[in-house]
């Protein structure tokens, strides 16, 4: 399927492959792969099929590859037996394979470090199916459309806390050591670290919950750990969002002095670029201002920051399995409004997701201006290899 033209022919796209030197980040453009789970890595291993897939990213103009969710060496991290783990000699095998491979076509990377927490099922069919997940209070968001958690296994220990955040720290050395470009950890949409970041899954009274201050603790000595395990021009990348795929709606900040308090012990611990996850890159962040969660982020932060959110797509993503019945197909719609923003500087990188899984060479038919070849996502085809 291919794009409606409109009038794109007209839009001047120079911004987005302007190269970017802030820091330890150094990009020949603006451009940045989102990450996205895939399900095709057999025992958890990348092999040379998904080594290609990120090599053509890179081929085709992508600034900055991040990585879909790698877990940690952690029980459980994992719950499926399919996604990519980075740890073992074999898995690591796999990700220098990758790493390579976008290196030769001129590409940076990010892996992208992930622990699921209590979004891991109970009944679990993937690594050690008979051990409880593990989140700040133990619970979980689990029949289709809750709008309350329910307790699913025991608050996390310190011993809990302390274990996962050498799991962190050691897979961002790891990552480090095979030469990635940089790590990324997943702070986002429900998973283990953002259960602590958010107050519906946080119900702590020690000094991990309550407070802004004190939900942040455990991103922060993760950050600061992972800081100190690698080196201090090594970038240290954050994914974290409002929403969850249990709710839409939901909000670890509810204004931006609310988010101050989160996102600066975050980048005082070591946080290079904040990969700030919307359903659509544009939306403000909080009533009273058009500034977008990145614009924010950068606003008090100072720091990189990563847009994200149906970038030339007319449909956000859709996270709930109960709305993907039968699937659905998006058109292209024109970038102006990224464009814009972008020009205006309320962030400084753009994430592309959907666009770029099903259509590789984006990047190349973007920035030549050819628009009616762009194909359109379908979610039938999220899981084939381009």
């Amino acid at each position: 399927m291919t794009a409606d033209v409109h009038s794109r022919s007209t839009i001047s796209v120079g911004s987005l492959f302007a190269p970017l030197d802030r820091g330890p980040v150094h990009l020949r453009n603006r451009l940045v792969m989102a990450p996205m789970t895939r399900r095709q890595a057999p025992g958890g291993v990348l092999g040379e099929a998904n080594a290609a897939y990120y090599r053509r990213r890179a081929e085709s103009g992508v600034g900055l590859i991040i990585s879909e969710g790698t877990w940690i060496d952690h029980p459980v991290a994992s719950d499926a037996k399919d996604i990519p783990r980075f740890y073992g000699s074999d898995a690591l095998a796999g990700w220098q394979l990758v790493i390579d491979e976008v290196h030769r076509a001129g590409g940076r990377i990010f892996p992208q470090i992930w622990h699921t927490g209590t979004r891991r099922p109970v009944a679990s069919a993937g690594w050690n199916p008979e051990l409880l997940p593990i989140g700040p209070s133990g619970l979980a968001f689990v029949e289709p459309g809750a709008t309350e958690p329910r307790q699913v296994s025991r608050p996390m220990t310190q011993a809990d806390i302390d274990q996962v955040i050498e799991a962190f720290a050691e897979a961002a050395a790891r990552a480090h050591r095979i030469g990635a470009d940089g790590v990324e950890i997943h702070g986002a949409h429900g998973y283990l670290i953002d259960q602590f970041l958010w107050e519906k899954t946080n119900h702590r009274t020690d000094s991990y919950g309550g407070s802004p201050e004190n939900r942040v603790r455990f991103a922060t000595e993760i950050v600061r750990e992972c800081r100190r395990r690698t080196a201090p021009d090594f970038p240290i990348g954050l994914r974290f969002s409002q929403w969850k795929a249990a709710d839409y709606d939901a909000r670890i900040a509810h204004d931006p002095q609310e988010l101050a308090r989160l996102l600066e012990p975050l980048a005082d611990a070591g946080v290079d670029v904040f990969h700030c996850s919307t359903r659509r890159f544009w939306e403000p962040a909080f009533t009273g201002s058009d500034l977008s969660l990145a614009g924010w982020t950068k606003k008090l932060t100072g720091k990189i920051t990563i847009g994200v959110g149906s970038v030339g797509l007319d449909q956000a993503h859709i996270a709930r399995p109960q709305e993907q019945v039968g699937g659905y197909t998006t058109k292209t719609v024109p970038l102006d409004r990224l464009v814009h923003l972008m020009e205006r500087e309320e962030f400084d990188l753009i994430a592309v997701g959907r666009s770029l899984l099903v259509d590789h060479k984006w990047p190349e038919k973007v920035r030549d201006g050819a628009w009616e070849d762009i194909t359109a996502y379908s979610s039938q085809s999220r899981n084939v290899f381009y």
